[in-house]
């Protein structure tokens, strides 16, 4: 089948959709953004990233406190984490609109979101000017997963889990597990 040549754009599909927590020092007010621009970048130590634009209410607050939390919402949280991502934390309590509970991190300031069900702590270690975002790396520090959502063995069950993906403007929830990691080797 022939391919069509597009423009460039970020076509990278599926990303996470994440809710990312900040403490304003100066407030005392804990803030929720909605990211879908969010990764893995290196596995030892553990990193992570998020980008975000330089005129965001979060942007500010992470890049003075040097910290941040990472909360993956289920599915069932849609409205609220959409909510979260259309309403600046300039003006807006994201906890008291969504009916998010806030819960102390156990190494950073900012607050987890209870509703999530897996956490990650982080304490940013660099930023980067890219464009009309800023790359925020951060080393993860403590991860929380609720139990409900753990197999056996300690590892998260995605499928209960529910987390949400963005694709090109579309949030989508995750399908059925269709191999694993090395399942081209294993018989």
């Amino acid at each position: 089948m022939p391919k069509t040549l597009l423009l460039p754009r970020e076509a990278l599909y599926p990303v996470p959709v994440v809710l990312v927590t900040s403490l304003d020092p100066a407030t005392e007010q804990a803030n929720i953004i909605t990211i879908a621009w969010c990764g893995i970048v290196c596995s030892e130590p553990p990193q992570v990233s998020i980008s975000i634009r330089p005129h965001r209410h979060s942007h500010g607050v992470i890049a003075k406190t040097k910290e941040f939390v990472i909360n993956i919402p289920s599915a069932s949280h849609l409205i609220e984490t959409d909510r979260c991502g259309v309403r600046s934390g300039k003006d807006t309590d994201k906890f008291t609109l969504c009916g998010f509970t806030k819960e102390p991190a156990s190494k950073v300031k900012a607050p987890l979101i209870k509703e999530c069900p897996v956490n990650i702590e982080c304490a940013l270690r660099s930023t980067m000017r890219l464009g009309v975002h800023d790359l925020f790396i951060g080393e993860v520090v403590a991860v929380h997963a609720d139990s409900s959502i753990r197999r056996g063995d300690g590892s998260i069950d995605f499928a209960k889990a529910a987390p949400i993906v963005f694709n090109q403007g579309e949030y989508w929830n995750l399908g059925k597990k269709i191999g694993f990691y090395g399942c081209s080797t294993k018989r």
